[in-house]
């Protein structure tokens, strides 16, 4: 609300500038101090504001940066400007899909399940981004997110990890009850996921079994229960994150230690390349003992193969010292790639 007594000036230079182009009440636009004044001798008062447009102009912060555009910015706090995270998450769960179905899941099915990832993991890491907001300013790669940066405020982003969660709920809706509790059940950890970080001093472990839900999930979406098949690929999935967040977590060990913040690279220490290289080893075996138990065919044990040759690769690589900080994000990249070989070989081993 516009106080009585204060000066249009006042009432332009009060809204961020990103979001000037919200009139408000009786009020003319702001304009560039710089350009000319338009020639209008009796100037049109706006049409007043409805009470949602109040509303967006009360929760956006004053910080906002003028080169970006608000979407741009709610784009980034979702990290849906880097789609490695998200299909990183994406792949477990298709795995269980296309498995539990013998390669032949509903294609309704399939589109919940993409759409549900990525609202789940975008929720995720608004809530990361909330919990992490002091933090993430000292560490180089995280100062440029949106709350860090103070590019968009606390309230903006609990209502958008609200809405997140929300539109993964009524998703959550389409899927069976079992499916629809352990829905229900993987939000404390993904909630408590930067807490753990705080106290616990292997985080990425609650995140592996934060992430290990997609395969329970997704399983009992197509079956309607949980079987014995279901566990061992929801361990092989725990020990892929494990391996693949602490390659991760190696860009920002030294930030991290600075801040007082654990990680799994801190807690390995100089050990963690081994670490990496028995939690692959690990996955491995997992899923060959999967594809043996699911009678899978040679497509399967090809593309496992392959994912094992890139792993010991990443292995090897790890062991070199003074690696310089982005091969570590390259690394992660690769394993969005090897999750999708593998999920072609699932599909082609159950079906041919």
């Amino acid at each position: 609300m516009v106080r009585k007594g204060k000066s249009q000036k006042a009432k332009g230079s009060y809204w961020p500038k990103f979001i000037n182009f919200l009139p408000t009440p009786h009020t003319p636009l702001p304009q560039n101090p710089t350009s000319p004044k338009p020639h209008t001798p009796h100037p049109t008062p706006h049409t007043p504001l409805t009470p949602s447009f109040y509303f967006l102009r009360e929760i956006m912060t004053i910080s906002q940066p003028d080169l970006e555009p608000t979407w741009m910015t709610i784009i980034r706090l979702l990290r849906w400007d880097k789609p490695a995270g998200r299909l990183i998450l994406m792949v477990p769960a298709l795995w269980a899909v296309f498995l539990a179905a013998d390669g032949v899941p509903p294609l309704p099915l399939i589109g919940v399940i993409i759409l549900g990832t990525l609202a789940t993991s975008a929720a995720g890491c608004v809530v990361n981004d909330l919990w992490d907001r002091d933090i993430d300013p000292q560490v180089d790669r995280t100062r440029n997110r949106p709350l860090a940066a103070r590019a968009l405020s606390i309230k903006v982003g609990l209502i958008i990890a609200l809405i997140a969660f929300f539109c993964a709920a009524i998703l959550a809706l389409y899927l069976n009850f079992l499916s629809f509790c352990l829905c229900v059940a993987a939000v404390p950890l993904i909630i408590c996921y930067p807490l753990a970080k705080r106290f616990f001093p292997v985080p990425q472990l609650v995140l592996s079994l934060a992430w290990g839900f997609a395969v329970l999930i997704c399983w009992s979406a197509v079956t309607g229960s949980l079987n014995s098949n279901t566990f061992i690929l929801w361990g092989a999935v725990i020990f892929w994150t494990l391996a693949f967040d602490t390659i991760y977590a190696l860009s920002d060990r030294e930030d991290d230690l600075k801040v007082g913040i654990n990680s799994s690279a801190i807690f390995f220490g100089k050990y963690a390349p081994e670490a990496v290289g028995v939690f692959f080893a690990l996955t491995v075996g997992l899923l060959a003992w999967e594809g043996q138990k699911m009678q899978l065919s040679a497509s399967f044990w090809l593309g496992l193969g392959l994912s094992a040759i890139a792993w010991l690769r990443q292995y090897r690589l790890l062991r070199q010292s003074d690696l310089p900080k982005p091969v570590y994000g390259q690394m992660f990249g690769q394993n969005v790639w090897v999750g999708f070989i593998l999920l072609a070989a699932m599909i082609g081993g159950s079906l041919y």
